[in-house]
């Protein structure tokens, strides 16, 4: 799809496309003129946002319901994909979820699940979507991690363990494919008002009430305007930007007591 006569756009998927940050990156890219994939499990959200987003911008949208907590979620959208001929040139990979409370009594399943979404169906998607990003020699991948990636997070221990790994893969994965025309950029939000705090339980700890809560729309157009720089990681929020600066520069027990503070659940 082009836009305004320029060069097409190249078409994006976006991972938990019904809501939040997912949503606002959708808007985004469909504002710059991206043709959309958009997935998440509810089906009625995804295509109302298509709807809405190929009339507002003239772009064509399709909606993808399909839950990547299933471990064959990668597998089954790639031949979804195939089936229809799309070609992704755009992937991002926002897809998540998050976990509150002590490790030892959550829910095991809760925590695999988390471990499916956040971490092996990301990989997977990248994996599978990556080698016709290199046959073009063009292509991006945005990764949503999060502040979470550069501290332990006691009480969410798993989630940050998560975000960690997904800043860890960004850029690694960015180094390796340095001069191939394809970036790799991770996006790492701090605390954002989505419906992701009440699901992960965490909305009234310190984090959410204390912090510089931003909106999503602020969050998806630094990551937009990075990934499109080809920057190897965006923290969005100039509080942000510190916390995640200063981070290194803290013993990794100290940085773990502050965020345990910031998210003990009998606070």
């Amino acid at each position: 799809m082009a836009r305004n006569g320029g060069a097409p756009a190249g078409r994006a998927l976006v991972t938990g496309a019904s809501g939040g940050i997912g949503e606002q990156l959708a808007r985004v890219l469909a504002a710059h003129g991206h043709d959309l994939v958009l997935v998440a499990r509810s089906q009625e959200k995804l295509e109302a946002l298509a709807t809405e987003l190929a009339g507002r911008y003239g772009i064509r949208a399709h909606a993808l319901a399909l839950d990547l907590a299933d471990p064959v979620g990668p597998q089954r959208l790639d031949g979804m994909l195939r089936e229809r001929a799309l070609d992704i040139h755009v992937l991002v990979n926002n897809a998540g979820v998050g976990l509150h409370g002590a490790f030892a009594e959550n829910d095991p399943q809760a925590q695999l699940e988390l471990l499916q979404i956040n971490v092996v169906s990301l990989t997977y998607l990248a994996r599978l979507l990556l080698p016709p990003m290199l046959a073009r020699r063009a292509g991006r991948i945005l990764n949503v991690a999060s502040t979470a990636a550069f501290v332990p997070g006691p009480f969410m221990s798993v989630y940050y363990a998560s975000k960690a790994y997904v800043l860890s893969l960004s850029v690694a994965l960015g180094n390796e494919l340095a001069g191939t025309g394809v970036t790799v950029t991770a996006l790492c939000p701090g605390p954002t008002h989505t419906g992701f705090a009440v699901v992960a339980g965490i909305a009234r700890t310190k984090l959410f009430r204390s912090f510089g809560v931003m909106n999503p729309d602020e969050v998806a157009r630094a990551g937009y305007a990075g990934m499109q720089a080809g920057k190897d990681i965006v923290v969005p929020g100039l509080r942000n930007r510190l916390i995640a600066g200063s981070s290194g520069l803290a013993p990794r027990s100290l940085t773990a007591r502050i965020a345990r503070v910031l998210q003990d659940p009998a606070d």
